[in-house]
């Protein structure tokens, strides 16, 4: 009886061992921590030079909208007297925040005072009246669903959190009444969205309930929360072993998997979050644990650039998730080098990146720093 005991003993240490090699976390291999990118004033002054010039660029322009008569063919300034430039509306939108975002921080970037001129004379309740009325259009009701909603509800987030500027607060005055439009949207659209939608583009339930959480609890609008909340864990809170290796598609900018991941972050407590993950992405408990930075073949074709978002928007989440778990410095250090992969290829060189990329880098630098 002795031996068997013995032997037992010895089989139930040998197994334990063989499962703390396999799990190889973070507290049996030491994991040295990445030199992390800053937002420095010459990082913020390239950034910042994007969506100045493009949020007053009308052309090109990707107008995304239904055409119901002759009456709607209109130019994109008199359509959308704010969110006109930077090639398509949501673009613009988050082209707006990137501006607020910057100048809070380093105000010296506008020094003479033209580029809070420019936000003065677009920014007007006039302009957002004819904003809002596209989307009271009966062809476009779902005009930018559900990823320009969300950017709107960041750009409103990073205006009311300037509380010391006057003109920010007026600006979130005059934009409140659209924003308040798709939030009703959202209460309307996510009980009848059955199921979430899985793609890697514009389309993603994730990031859009993501980005707009953030927005819910800033306000805290309880009700607007809760529903995010409650649809959140029906759509994902049961789903298990998502195919990272799968990803990404040729033009991604959000890889499915990270998106749905860092949501869940922000739904669910943090036992729970990481019984939710061992199950949904084990492998992210794996200090060993790799991912590959994409590669752009040609950052002229608009849709081949989105890798370069792609590599932005996974460091965003990765740091979201190490947060969450705590004690994650191996997905803290894949951040990194996603983040510093494509940070240098933010210029104007190219309309297709320069209207849109500088956001996501800049996105993900601040994730760095939460």
């Amino acid at each position: 009886m002795w031996k068997q005991t013995l032997v037992l003993s010895s089989l139930l240490l040998f197994t334990a061992c063989v499962d703390k090699a396999a799990n190889n976390t973070e507290s049996d291999k030491e994991v040295v921590a990445m030199a992390k990118p800053t937002l420095n004033l010459e990082q913020a002054k390239t950034i910042l030079e994007l969506p100045v010039g493009c949020i007053v660029q009308e052309y090109p322009n990707k107008l995304g909208q239904t055409i119901g008569s002759a009456d709607d063919l209109k130019t994109p300034k008199e359509l959308r007297p704010i969110f006109y430039g930077c090639f398509d509306w949501h673009s613009s939108v988050h082209g707006y925040w990137s501006i607020i975002r910057l100048l809070k921080e380093f105000p010296e970037l506008d020094s003479d005072g033209a580029i809070r001129n420019t936000l003065e004379e677009h920014i007007t309740k006039e302009n957002v009246a004819t904003e809002l009325a596209f989307f009271h259009d009966e062809n476009n009701l779902n005009f930018e669903r559900t990823y320009g909603w969300a950017w709107l509800f960041i750009l409103q987030k990073e205006l009311l959190s300037w509380t010391e500027d006057a003109h920010a607060q007026k600006w979130a005055e005059n934009l409140n009444p659209l924003v308040e439009e798709l939030v009703g949207k959202y209460n309307t659209y996510l009980p009848k969205l059955t199921f979430p939608i899985r793609t890697g583009t514009h389309n993603n339930t994730a990031f859009g309930l993501s980005l707009s959480l953030d927005y819910a609890r800033s306000v805290a609008n309880k009700e607007f929360e809760q529903l995010i909340i409650t649809h959140a864990k029906r759509m994902f809170e049961g789903d298990i072993e998502c195919p990272l290796s799968y990803e990404p598609s040729g033009h991604d900018f959000l890889s499915p998997c990270l998106e749905e991941a860092l949501l869940m972050s922000k739904v669910l407590e943090k036992d729970a979050y990481a019984t939710w993950i061992s199950k949904f992405l084990p492998q992210l408990n794996d200090v060993d644990f790799d991912l590959t930075p994409a590669e752009v073949s040609d950052r002229s074709d608009g849709h081949l650039v989105h890798l370069d978002g792609l590599n932005f928007s996974r460091a965003t989440c990765l740091n979201g998730i190490a947060k969450k778990l705590g004690n994650a410095t191996h997905l803290e250090n894949l951040a990194v080098k996603h983040l510093e992969h494509s940070l240098n290829n933010i210029s104007n060189d190219h309309y297709m990146g320069s209207h849109w990329l500088g956001t996501f880098a800049l996105y993900a630098l601040d994730s760095v720093r939460e």
